[in-house]
């Protein structure tokens, strides 16, 4: 064993090993260990705020750039954590099945140096020379425990691989959050499992065991579109990727005061996908969601899932991957909707596939059948990962990456690692006035997040929802009491929410441009009046004008809808009308005119409303609702330059038949 271990550090020379006195063997065939190497810490300042943390000091932090054990392997690495070393003088043990690590099973790692924290009494925490060692109530989380051996975090959601021909454990990304112990310590115990930051641990791996092969692909693809094997001609594979569930955290503020302030929160969710499970027959992919939660095709694709710039790979000759977005929505009192922050594009780059299917886990570049993976929330706050909704063509699921964010000058690889970044481009962002209760009383709050694959038979069940409440305590925010959890478009719940007696509808426009629902809700106010308030939610649709061809496409254009309209009866007076495209800007609002016999909005330059997105038309008239047709104009120039969807308008008014002089 110590001549391996000589090897070995001859092969990885980063961290030199010590002669040990006696190593640890695996405790099964099994088992694998590994040592040495470095784990990276991102602590949030907001988020151990809120326990009442604050870094005393730090200890033996290495140096910017310091050499990691994935250097020259082209794979991600974290740009924003603390690096500390790995001591070479214990293990941790673990198991690999099919490939990739399946769970913690002994022994442990310690750092060198760490950090001393003030607790909120003024005493301190010293994390100093840290351990790492297995949760023993789930092997795929670790602890994080002090000198005296006290848990006071725990890490989950981990994004890993084994690497450098299984030589290294690669923990690229992980969530950090507060063990019961420390919620107790500060007396906050209701922030047990509260998130405070992001991991990555980089590890060398000395004893290799069973488990580490990847399953054979064995013949073909299984991409969408290619023929099943032994079935009559025709029938193929179809992708259709589901969302499994999302959990919200509140992950910075600035300026925030609660609830009559003016201050900016940011928000971003955890959020878990799988795969189809179907096989030939249909069976559910997600239970307690009905319809969405079966997909329609029979047969199961494997979805690429290469990150940006890794090559260009089958089967569309570049680094296809998903990506992903999120929001929030606020359903005023009164019964409108609207979206009041939106997040810019995740870019998805590796997928740990746990729960796959026999034969099914074949890379992490390689979404099989009934795989399962979580991107975590600080995962999803990396600047290295967020670019724009506007280099997405979002219905073909492709990627303009030339002239995009990270490929400015089209040269085909990543010249910008590290964007710059305030923490809040790219992020979704509200306003304290957009959340606080005093200021919209009786508002109840949405949250939901999307995944984008390419060639996704159904959309709706790659994106869901949940409810909660903006909430500010102390000095912070949060979205608590977090349930109801929903496949499908926010629209959709919107208008099977509405209270009885009210006129509702939701029509879907769905082409080869892609899909988007104008849905309405129409109260009777009792008075003679009627408020209509429409909700056009473009999910997908994008006009697009693009230069080149993959993996070099560029986007030159994505635009949505430029216009709204509904038709008026003459002699039908308007007494208010009001739009909301989720800002808080009245410069870029929609103008608003009853000219024509029509109630029409018009984008302004620039304020066309584009993919993900949702605006909010509402109008208070004096005539009920009947059949009637809406129109959306298409802000780009193309055929046809306007649709027309089908909803609730206003109609005859009911004393119409007095206005010509006739009794």
């Amino acid at each position: 064993m110590l001549a391996l271990a000589a090897c070995l550090a001859a092969a990885l020379p980063l961290f030199p090993l010590p002669v040990q006195a006696a190593e640890p063997e695996p405790a099964t065939p099994a088992a694998w260990s590994a040592w040495g190497g470095t784990v990276g810490l991102n602590l949030y300042p907001d988020l151990i705020g809120d326990l009442g943390l604050s870094i005393e000091r730090r200890s033996d932090v290495l140096p910017a750039r310091s050499a990691r054990l994935t250097d020259g392997l082209g794979v991600r690495q974290s740009q924003t954590v603390e690096l500390f070393a790995l001591r070479s003088t214990a293990s941790i043990a673990f198991r690999a099945e099919r490939g990739t690590l399946a769970g913690f099973s002994g022994g442990s790692v310690q750092a060198r140096g760490g950090y001393v924290f003030t607790l909120p009494d003024g005493q301190q925490l010293d994390l100093t020379d840290f351990r790492l060692q297995p949760n023993p109530g789930d092997p795929r989380k670790l602890d994080v425990a002090g000198s005296d051996g006290t848990v006071w975090f725990t890490i989950d959601n981990l994004m890993y691989e084994l690497v450098k021909d299984n030589r290294v454990l690669a923990v690229y990304t992980a969530d950090m959050r507060a063990s019961a112990a420390l919620a107790a310590r500060v007396g906050r115990p209701a922030l047990a499992g509260h998130p405070v930051g992001d991991v990555e641990i980089l590890a060398e791996i000395y004893s290799q065991g069973s488990g580490g092969v990847y399953d054979p692909q064995g013949t073909g693809g299984h991409w969408h579109g290619e023929q099943v094997a032994g079935q009559p001609a025709g029938t193929v594979y179809q992708a259709d990727l589901f969302m499994l569930d999302i959990n919200v955290t509140r992950m910075r503020q600035s300026a925030a005061t609660g609830p009559e302030g003016s201050g900016r929160v940011v928000f971003a969710p955890d959020s878990t996908l799988k795969n189809n499970v179907n096989n030939g027959t249909a069976q559910p992919t997600v239970s307690g969601q009905g319809a969405l939660g079966t997909s329609a095709a029979l047969w199961t694709a494997r979805i690429p899932w290469y990150g940006k710039f890794s090559g260009n790979f089958a089967p569309y000759n570049n680094d296809q991957h998903p990506f992903l977005i999120w929001n929030m929505y606020r359903i005023n009192a009164d019964g409108g909707i609207e979206q009041i922050g939106r997040s810019g594009v995740k870019h998805a780059w590796l997928t740990t596939n746990f729960g796959c299917a026999p034969g099914e886990n074949i890379s992490g570049q390689i979404l099989g059948r009934s795989c399962s993976d979580t991107y975590s929330t600080f995962n999803n706050d990396a600047n290295q990962d967020l670019s724009f909704r506007s280099e997405i063509i979002p219905a073909t699921g492709q990627w303009g990456r030339c002239g995009s964010l990270f490929d400015p000058g089209c040269v085909g690889s990543n010249t910008n690692w590290t964007p710059p970044d305030d923490q809040y481009g790219r992020r979704l962002v509200v306003n304290e006035e957009q959340i606080s209760a005093t200021r919209h009383p009786g508002a109840t709050f949405l949250f939901d997040s999307w995944y984008l694959a390419r060639e996704d038979i159904n959309i709706y069940n790659s994106m869901a929802s949940v409810t909660g409440t903006p909430t500010y305590s102390g000095t912070n925010w949060s979205f608590a009491n977090q349930a109801n959890y929903r496949l499908g478009s926010v629209t959709d719940r919107w208008v099977e929410g509405a209270p009885a007696g009210t006129t509702v509808a939701n029509t879907e426009l769905a082409v080869s441009e892609g899909h988007a629902k104008v849905a309405v809700r129409v109260v009777d106010l009792g008075d003679g009046r009627w408020t209509y308030h429409y909700a056009v939610h473009n999910l997908d649709f994008a006009r697009a004008v693009t230069e080149g061809s993959e993996p070099n496409l560029r986007v030159v254009s994505n635009k949505g809808f430029n216009g709204f309209s509904v038709p008026l009866q003459a002699g039908a007076v308007v007494s208010a009308n009001r739009f909301s495209d989720g800002d808080l800007d009245a410069g870029n609002d929609w103008t608003f005119s009853t000219a024509g016999n029509r109630l029409s909005w018009t984008a302004p330059a620039g304020g066309s409303l584009d993919w993900g997105t949702l605006y909010l038309f509402s109008v208070t008239v004096d005539a009920p609702p009947s059949a009637g047709s809406s129109q959306l104009g298409v802000a780009q120039a193309g055929t046809p330059a306007a649709f027309d969807v089908a909803v609730p308008v206003p109609g005859a008014r009911p004393d119409a038949i007095f206005d010509s002089g006739f009794e």
